[in-house]
């Protein structure tokens, strides 16, 4: 049977699984332009979920995340931070430029009390994104979370830890990060509305306020490494063994 050409309105409409997705609802940039250029849209989704998967909370999440939280305080609007592991630090916030005056700390412990926060505070919509740090909840609540949020305006980012990737989840979007060596995070884009993404993305994330003191042999710590560590050893063994080692007896003539 011939296939006929779609009419252009059909095929303008029409989203091949072989295509990154668009995004219905607004988006806002990550700061990131290569990590932009992959995600549905061009950014993070409002109104929807963005799962952030890591291997251990408050070393990651704040270097991928202080790019939209910068912005969206510096424009007054709120970001509500739920249960996070540590206490947020002003003065290094403000190095990223966060205006620490609409950031909001919700300091919850249990499990059934950062669902409930994180539910209000998504149900309101009237806050610019909420962050929320959820190492419990099941698939039922994070669904829950997804339906709720599309009453809100901005993003909806839940932290999570890495082993929660083999298990199901309604988020659109799921990313796992980690630290890097040179100042770098690496993001792998787990789940998207369009292809898989082979390869992690390597993002330049130096914290905010070292950029103007970072000097050039700092800023590739990597390269103070030794290339052998092990010959690097010997070669210290050996120099102090030289130190060590009794002045030989003056020569008889």
């Amino acid at each position: 049977m011939p296939v006929h050409a779609l009419p252009p309105s059909v095929e303008a409409a029409l989203w091949r699984g072989s295509q990154l997705g668009g995004s219905v609802n607004t988006v806002l940039s990550t700061g990131f332009a290569s990590l932009d250029a992959v995600l549905p849209g061009g950014g993070w989704p409002c109104g929807a979920l963005t799962e952030v998967l890591v291997s251990q909370f408050s070393i990651v999440e704040f270097r991928l995340l202080s790019s939209v939280v910068s912005r969206l305080t510096q424009k007054g609007r709120t970001v509500a931070l739920v249960g996070p592991s540590l206490a947020p630090h002003p003065p290094g916030l403000r190095h990223d430029g966060v205006d620490e005056r609409h950031l909001v700390w919700i300091n919850v412990d249990s499990p059934r009390d950062r669902l409930w926060a994180t539910e209000q505070l998504v149900k309101s919509g009237s806050c610019g994104a909420v962050i929320a740090w959820l190492p419990l909840v099941r698939a039922e609540q994070i669904r829950r979370l997804q339906v709720l949020a599309g009453l809100s305006k901005g993003p909806v980012f839940l932290c999570r830890p890495v082993t929660a990737a083999r298990d199901s989840s309604a988020a659109p979007l799921r990313l796992q990060a980690r630290v890097q060596t040179d100042w770098q995070i690496a993001v792998e884009v787990l789940k998207r509305k369009g292809p898989a993404l082979e390869e992690p993305l390597q993002l330049l994330s130096m914290p905010g306020g070292l950029g103007a003191i970072m000097t050039p042999r700092l800023r590739y710590p990597s390269r103070l490494v030794p290339q052998n560590p092990a010959h690097h050893a010997v070669d210290s063994l050996a120099a102090a063994a030289v130190r060590e080692r009794p002045n030989p007896e003056p020569a008889l003539f």
